[in-house]
């Protein structure tokens, strides 16, 4: 076969990785829309059955939502995971086709087996009232906002072939969102805009984890080069032929990795934004978790009452109250805390205890009560942050331990994911992995280093970005698989002096640099056009 040249970078080759066949196809496609089909009747029977006896389902409304929503998990899908597959199609390690269905399955499985903790941290840079006032216009607006600036962006830079992150996108609308609910605000109201604590850990995630990818890459190559001294492992290949058995089943495993951290990861974003359109639309069906532990609620209040009995300790005699309510908001709003915070918190809990009280468990609990319990029971888990996290109410150790007790009770019963919202936002991350992954695979692959990825390099940057992604989750936090992995090239390319090519990193930079701008302006505007549209 003639080689060819890349008007890209000068690259000879036999033949272009993508264009690599592969048989996979002809068992893999079937099997999977076996999966998908039943995937579909499982998410259609388990939303059947969530909804029975809800009051006035507004179907159009919540299949539009939900449409959204998935499309916008879909658009990850292709945009983000394209990264992970670059290094093993570039390497020859797997056939294009097949480590995109590879990919796919992994994203697939990933989202199934997350915890949760990431889709509640994205959820929580929210202004509070919208979020106890989901079921309003302001809250549905919000969620559209969200959701439609996301999309619109991801396309943007994927229509490009820029790797842009989605994670830093979602985090850009909620704060454009923030921004315009204050903007909104009557004059003199108190309203919650951003919350830039939450926000400024956030954005720290997103700014460190490139900078971790670029330089870790690096030196794990580097490190590689003096335990293995075998030189085709830090040169082009020479042949469409597979590299060494062992780095090759490296490459895959980390390809695996990555695919499945990316699903643990970004899948969570989609669940929680979900959570909220549910919980918006439907609050009779969703706004309590209704868990087949009937036991969870009777926890709930014994916890509410060792929790009362601790704060009671710090409570100053002859301080009242007029409205507990609106004192613990004010706290949570301001993230302040006073003597008054505490009597009204502890009168707070003690009211919304007394109101759930007389019931069994969530089913039993009447429809007109269920939001506001939910939205009583989510404010004072927000107020207990500020004891729980924050320490602004300093508390001996025993105490502490009844908070947190109380809070793990509270988030409980706020902050939960029903498998049929997991499995929905698995198929469409899945299938998205599977459409238009070529232009920023070929972005990763060829415009980023002015050589052909090497075996090395790609191992190096796929272990930096599995491992990086893999520590976010299980500390809660959201990362850019786009970031760390393309930083990682990069980072193994300046290692290894295969030279950048600037005007893609050019690019990619100009790309990290305006998702945030672009986002927070796409979501203000919307917002505001969307809180006149409902």
């Amino acid at each position: 076969m003639v080689d060819v040249v890349s008007s890209e970078v000068g690259i000879p080759r036999v033949e272009h990785p993508l264009d690599r066949p592969s048989t996979v196809g002809k068992w893999f496609m079937p099997v999977f829309g076996a999966v998908v089909l039943a995937g579909l009747v499982y998410i259609g029977y388990a939303l059947g059955q969530e909804l029975t006896g809800a009051v006035a389902v507004p179907w159009i409304l919540l299949g539009l939502a939900l449409l959204i929503a998935l499309g916008f998990e879909f658009v990850n899908g292709f945009h983000d995971t394209a990264n992970a597959v670059a290094t093993v199609i570039y390497t020859h390690s797997l056939p294009a086709e097949l480590a995109v269905m590879w990919s796919g399955f992994f994203n697939f499985l990933g989202v199934l087996t997350s915890t949760g903790a990431v889709a509640f941290g994205i959820i929580s840079l929210l202004p509070v009232e919208l979020i106890l006032q989901v079921n309003s216009s302001a809250g549905l607006a919000m969620v559209f906002a969200l959701l439609v600036a996301a999309i619109i962006w991801n396309l943007g830079t994927w229509y490009l072939g820029l790797p842009a992150s989605s994670s830093h996108t979602l985090v850009g609308s909620i704060i454009g969102v923030g921004l315009a609910n204050q903007f909104l605000a009557p004059v003199g109201t108190a309203t919650s805009g951003v919350d830039w604590s939450q926000a400024t850990n956030v954005g720290m995630s997103l700014l460190v984890s490139p900078v971790v990818g670029f330089f870790a890459a690096a030196l794990l190559l580097l490190a590689l080069k003096l335990v293995v001294k075998n030189k085709e492992l830090y040169e082009a290949p020479k042949s469409n032929a597979p590299p060494p058995l062992w780095i090759r089943g490296l490459l895959i495993f980390t390809c695996t990795g990555v695919s499945f951290a990316h699903g643990s990861n970004d899948g969570q974003k989609g669940m929680g934004l979900i959570m909220l359109i549910l919980i918006g639309v439907v609050p009779t069906a969703f706004a309590l978790n209704r868990t087949p532990d009937i036991n969870y609620l009777e926890a709930y209040k014994t916890a509410a009452v060792s929790v009362g009995q601790a704060l009671d300790k710090y409570a100053k005699p002859g301080i009242t109250v007029a409205d507990p309510k609106a004192v613990v908001g004010d706290a949570v709003r301001n993230k302040t805390w006073s003597d008054e915070t505490t009597v009204a918190l502890k009168t707070y809990i003690a009211d919304t205890s007394a109101k759930v009280a007389p019931y069994a468990s969530v089913e039993k609990l009447p429809t007109d009560l269920v939001t506001n319990a939910r939205n009583d029971i989510y404010l004072i888990g927000e107020a207990l942050k500020l004891i729980d996290k924050k320490k602004l109410l300093p508390m001996e150790a025993a105490d502490l331990a009844a908070v947190t007790s109380y809070h793990k009770a509270v988030d409980n019963a706020t902050k939960f994911i029903p498998l049929w919202v997991k499995v929905a936002v698995a198929l469409a991350l899945g299938l998205g992995t599977m459409v238009g992954w070529r232009r920023i695979v070929v972005t990763v692959g060829e415009k980023i280093g002015k050589s052909h990825l090497t075996y090395g390099q790609g191992a190096s940057a796929e272990l930096v970005a599995m491992a990086t992604i893999g520590a976010a989750d299980y500390m809660g936090l959201p990362v850019s698989t786009t970031h760390v992995l393309s930083s990682g090239v990069a980072g193994t390319m300046a290692a290894n002096g295969s030279g950048l090519q600037w005007s893609t990193v050019r690019n990619m930079l100009m790309a990290w640099v305006l998702t945030l701008p672009a986002s927070i302006a796409l979501a203000f505007v919307l917002f505001v056009v969307l809180r006149h549209v409902f």
